[in-house]
This record gives structure tokens, sequence and C-alpha cells, in this order.
């Protein structure tokens, strides 16, 4: 059976769906599909707290009055601006030590061997023991945390920034010895573009794992900070509050992976993306 050929008008509407078309389409879809996420889980959580007692699973109502009245404080800006304050500088030691040395390791296949038991003790022991030296070295003070903060990202960062190093194409090595580049040249002109992708990477999972260790942290040895006060609300039984400061953090870090960490990545890695739709 004969098919019928495409209308003008199918055919205008087929021509102008362009690839910023498509990828509008497709964000404006993803979007739509995640605000239907949302509200199918506050229906549910609705419906839970229906049975049961407010101390145990509030209502969402309940929770949106306790951080409504957490929020017109003075203290909730405060520990809110502490605990990043933490995050952001145990990240920042974590990116910088994590780069330099996964770029070593990587560089020196001997040097690599010879540390690499170190790494995996380091990745073995969880966030919890690195929260309780901390408090043992550092009592209750900013670098408890930001202690356990460099301590979980620091080793993820190393890892995927060695293992890039890996990937370096050799004849690129060969080529650079052969124009006598010296060894800091090799390590900007071919190295750090090889491993900008993995440490990106890492970068975002080693930023997300931070601000939940910091939590730990701050429950266990800190007295001011988003885990100080999750602490003592819990203390109080006020589960409304436990919520209401459980789900700014949550909010606050989906907002920072949504508009700052995964733009960036987009417009540092678009090269990759046109590679691949060739």
């Amino acid at each position: 059976m004969p098919v019928a050929p495409p209308t003008p008008l199918a055919q205008e509407r087929a021509e102008t769906r362009t690839p910023t078309h498509l990828a509008r389409e497709r964000r404006l879809r993803l979007i739509a599909q995640r605000l239907a996420l949302i509200v199918l889980l506050l229906i549910v959580w609705q419906v839970a707290s229906l049975n049961a007692p407010a101390f145990v699973l509030p209502s969402p109502k309940r929770v949106w009055e306790a951080w409504s009245g957490l929020v017109v404080t003075a203290n909730f800006w405060k520990d809110f601006g502490i605990t990043f304050s933490r995050v952001f500088t145990g990240f920042a030691f974590a990116a910088v030590i994590g780069v330099l040395f996964g770029l070593l390791l990587g560089a020196n296949e001997k040097l690599g061997e010879f540390f690499e038991p170190v790494l995996t003790i380091i990745n073995t022991v969880s966030s919890t023991i690195w929260a309780i030296f901390a408090l043992i070295w550092f009592g209750l003070s900013n670098w408890t945390t930001i202690f356990v903060v460099f301590m979980t990202a620091m080793p993820l960062i190393l890892t995927n920034v060695w293992q890039g190093t890996r990937s370096v194409n050799v004849d690129f090595i060969e080529l650079a010895q052969t124009f006598r580049m010296s060894r800091l040249q090799v390590m900007q002109k071919i190295y750090l573009p090889t491993i900008l992708p993995p440490f990106f990477s890492a970068a975002r999972l080693a930023f997300g794992f931070g601000a939940r260790v910091s939590l730990v942290a701050e429950t266990l040895g800190a007295s001011s900070g988003i885990g100080y006060r999750l602490r003592q609300a819990a203390d109080l039984v006020q589960t409304d509050q436990v919520f209401a400061w459980t789900l700014t953090l949550v909010a606050l870090m989906i907002a920072l992976e949504a508009l700052i960490l995964k733009p960036i990545e987009n417009r540092l890695f678009s090269w990759k993306k046109r590679a691949g739709d060739q």
C-alpha cells in the first residue's frame, strides 16, 4: 500500500526541529517528569503521615510550617553558612591534593604501584571512623568537619585523576619528548586536558559525599551547623524540624547540581557531545 507523502506543513515542522529545539523539548519534558515525581512523592508522604504519629512521620504541611519558622531566624542562615563553609573548605583541599597526587602517581608508574595499598586503606575506612579520629585530634572545632570532608572527597578525586592519567596516549608523550617539552609542559598540555573529564565527574560525586558526611561530623562533634541542629532537634523529638533541615540540604544540593555543576560540565565538555553526535 503506497504511503502518502508528507504535507508541506509537516515538512516545515520537521525542518524547524533543529538540535536546539530538540534539546529544549527534552529539557522541558525532563522538568515535567521531575515535577510529576515530586507531586507523587508528596502524595505518598501525605497518605503515609495520616496513619502515623506526628513525632514519627510529620505531614508535609507540618514540615513546611516548621521550615517557615526556621527560615526567619538568624540562627538558620548562620548554621547554614557554617556548614557549607566547612564543606567548601574541605572540598577545596581535597581537590588540590587529589589532583596533584593523582597526576604524580599517574605519571610515575613505580610511584603509583608503591602507594596503591595506602589509597586502598584510605578508601576502606568509613567516614564515621574518620569523624571519630577528627574529634579526638581536633575536638569541637571547624577542622573536625573539614578533615572528614577532606578524607572522604580526596581519595575519590585522586583515584579518578590517577586512572585518567593512565588513559593518556603514549604517542603524545613520545611526540612531546621529540619536541623536548619539559615535564611541566607535558603535564599542562597533555595530562591536564586528559584528566579534566574524570576529575569533574569525581568532583561532583565528592562534593555530594562531602556534604553528607559533614552532617555526620557535625552530629558527633560540633556546636554549630546543620548537623548540630539535626541532633538537637532529634534529642527534643522535633521530627518536623529534622525533616525541615534535611530537605533544605537536599534542595540545596539539587540546586547546586542542576544550576551550577551540570551547566559547567556541559560547557566544558560540549565538544565531546558534538563529536559523539557525528
